[in-house]
């Protein structure tokens, strides 16, 4: 099946808003087995709206469109979506009650105006949403299917998960499996260079690769007639990979580095300390950033000057003028002194230049990341070639998460590519 997917809303046109909602969209399709062939944004013009929604029924079986559902003027798509298919639109009485309670219950006044999000295209089935007013809606005729669905984000995920996850199924046919085996330490391009034959001959399952936060990931989909069948299918393909990569994969499903290591941590009752300096916090907020982290991350220094580094951590003034601040021996004494002054069962310390400026000495994108334990101390000199401050940051951030988990795992702490 082929589906298209429309974003309307001017104010995507114009910059000023990000359309998160198709990456949202896109993944669930692709975990579905469906492919997205056309993406496009159109404004709050009915017309223009109609017409994109006609060009996508001529080469489309399923098109979802986004925003454009609320009570006010400018939310013209199901107007469109009628227009295009040549319907009238009527009112759904389940959804005008469910409006009515829900106004009532939250003690507001329910204008005229609300009562446009219950007309609907002929035919159309409401799809509920449980973050807002508006509801989504299922509308098919001549052989296509149309999925309107709201523009804020919450309301989307929320949509998506309770209703159109098992709308898609059922269209798609079958079961669809789906896993992510986490990569981290090698490039995508290699990554790919080594599987690509044997993707091509794939077919079910699939195998696909693809980047992002500085990782890599390898999903692998399987359909079948159950759960039970697709992971039986999956089961080659996954060893394959594992027996390619070997340590380089992390995990399994995982959202990130930091996820993985803060559960390792938890389930292995080992606490954990940061010394920052280039990455100025950031490793902190993303392992702050997994619930439940406070079981396993204790707390950081931000020893973003050479002053915190010596009058906190105890960084020997000396030793700084001698190595300087980018350096093994910085790091090393970070990374050994925030363990001993938080108390924690592994310290990690990262001093570098992100840059844009250098310090004249050492190359922008330099970083060199110690992780201390009670009997061992290891230091990672990473360059980060051709990048912005922000990746030299988050590259730093994840070599340290790298680390902490072969450290974890027993298997070799400074092995990378």
């Amino acid at each position: 099946m082929k589906a298209e997917l429309i974003a309307i809303g001017t104010e995507i046109l114009l910059g000023t808003t990000i359309n998160s909602n198709a990456a949202m969209i896109s993944a669930l399709l692709s975990e579905m087995g469906i492919d997205v062939y056309w993406e496009s944004v159109v404004g709050d013009n009915m017309e223009r709206a109609a017409e994109a929604v006609r060009r996508a029924a001529e080469r489309a079986d399923i098109i979802i469109t986004t925003g454009g559902l609320g009570p006010t003027c400018d939310d013209i798509t199901k107007e469109a979506v009628a227009a295009a298919f040549g319907v009238g639109l009527e009112e759904n009485r389940e959804e005008k009650e469910w409006l009515i309670e829900l106004f009532r219950a939250r003690g507001s006044e329910l204008t005229e105006n609300n009562y446009s999000q219950i007309m609907l295209p002929e035919g159309s089935k409401p799809i509920r949403n449980s973050r807002g007013t508006a509801p989504g809606c299922r509308f098919e005729k001549d052989g296509k299917i149309v999925l309107m669905l709201p523009g804020p984000p919450h309301e989307l995920e929320a949509m998506l998960n309770e209703s159109v996850r098992g709308i898609l199924m059922n269209l798609s046919g079958g079961i669809i499996v789906s896993h992510k085996l986490n990569l981290f330490g090698i490039s995508e391009s290699l990554m790919e260079s080594k599987l690509r034959d044997y993707m091509k001959g794939l077919n079910n399952p699939t195998l696909a690769p693809y980047a992002a936060k500085g990782e890599c990931t390898l999903r692998v989909t399987a359909k079948a007639e159950s759960a039970e069948e697709a992971e039986k299918m999956m089961e080659p393909v996954i060893d394959r990979v594992k027996k390619t990569f070997g340590n380089f994969i992390y995990g399994m499903d995982y959202d990130g580095l930091e996820q993985m290591v803060i559960e390792q941590l938890i389930e292995k009752k080992l606490t954990l300390a940061c010394a920052e300096s280039c990455t100025g916090g950031l490793l902190s907020k993303r392992l702050s950033d997994i619930p439940g982290a406070s079981k396993a991350f204790l707390g950081s220094v931000i020893s973003y000057t050479n002053e915190v580094k010596n009058k906190v951590l105890g960084i020997p003034n000396n030793l700084i003028e001698e190595k300087g601040a980018v350096s093994e021996e910085v790091a090393a004494f970070m990374a050994m002194n925030v363990r001993e002054l938080i108390g924690s069962s592994f310290g990690i310390g990262i001093t570098g230049l992100a840059g844009p400026e250098g310090d004249g000495i050492n190359p922008i994108g330099l970083v060199y990341i110690a992780l201390s334990t009670r009997d061992s101390l290891y230091v990672r000199k990473v360059h980060v070639k051709a990048r912005n401050r922000g990746a030299v940051r988050l590259y730093a951030g994840s070599h340290a998460l790298d680390m902490i988990r072969r450290k974890i795992q027993g298997i070799n702490v400074e092995e990378i590519v």
